[in-house]
């Protein structure tokens, strides 16, 4: 159990063809074309399955899957954006799409600017958090530039006021909040992304859980059905994945 250590057709009708009387062997009617075959069903694509925990942390993925993949990320990690980057296609379309394995997204909010990055994702709710997840990690190198070269003033500023009030600085000065712009998202949805109090709660409340209850030390860090996978990059965790599925 993930509560003490988890490092969480359409029926086609039937086409009733009338038989039409015709003269025999005079006629002229050219025989009825044969009716298109009708493309196979779809199966649902089980990323489009997006559902919230009780912590607050997005699970994503078919929840009777047999395998569950809980990773603690920070945005402010370069491994953590090295595995979003090269797991993005594979762990979606071979794992998590086919039903096989439900993914959970926990945070571990390192510093004020993980928690601005953290909060921005989390705009627009459960539905466009993977979205906004892979374009945050996708433009990291040039936010967290700019993290680096920004000026003590701008250090201090990031410290003071309200937690929104540090994250709006934060995300203005780091480029952030541009990215959230080019996403389609005004100034007025970003700053109350950034106020919500229950977000900054629950971002909160996974931290703690990771580094008092789970025991986590560092980012990423993976969970397979409740194990520490103890490998952080996307080909090790996928080995395990492949591992976990075979047949027992």
């Amino acid at each position: 159990m993930f509560a003490a250590r988890l490092k969480m057709p359409v029926a086609l009708a039937a086409l009733g063809i009338a038989a039409f009387a015709l003269q025999p062997a005079i006629s002229t009617a050219k025989p009825a074309a044969k009716p298109a075959a009708k493309a196979a069903p779809v199966g649902p694509r089980w990323s489009a399955t997006v559902t919230t925990s009780s912590i607050g942390a997005y699970l994503v993925g078919n929840p009777d899957a047999k395998v569950k993949l809980v990773e603690y990320f920070s945005y402010t990690c370069s491994h953590c954006a090295d595995f979003a980057t090269l797991s993005a296609v594979p762990l979606k379309t071979l794992y998590v799409d086919k039903g096989l394995v439900l993914f959970e997204y926990r945070n571990l909010v390192r510093d004020p600017v993980d928690m601005t990055a953290a909060l921005l994702a989390r705009c627009g709710g459960s539905k466009a958090f993977a979205g906004n997840h892979q374009a945050i990690f996708a433009a990291q190198p040039a936010w967290l530039g700019k993290v680096v070269k920004a000026t003590d003033k701008q250090k201090t500023s990031w410290f003071e006021g309200t937690t929104g009030e540090r994250a709006r600085k934060i995300a203005a000065d780091t480029g952030l909040a541009a990215i959230m712009t080019a996403r389609g998202y005004t100034a007025a949805q970003q700053n109350a992304c950034l106020d919500d109090g229950v977000a900054q709660a629950e971002l909160t409340g996974m931290t703690n859980i990771g580094r008092n209850a789970d025991r986590v030390t560092g980012t990423p860090t993976f969970y397979i059905n409740g194990r520490d996978a103890e490998v952080t990059t996307w080909p090790a965790i996928k080995s395990q994945l492949d591992l976990a599925l075979k047949p027992s």
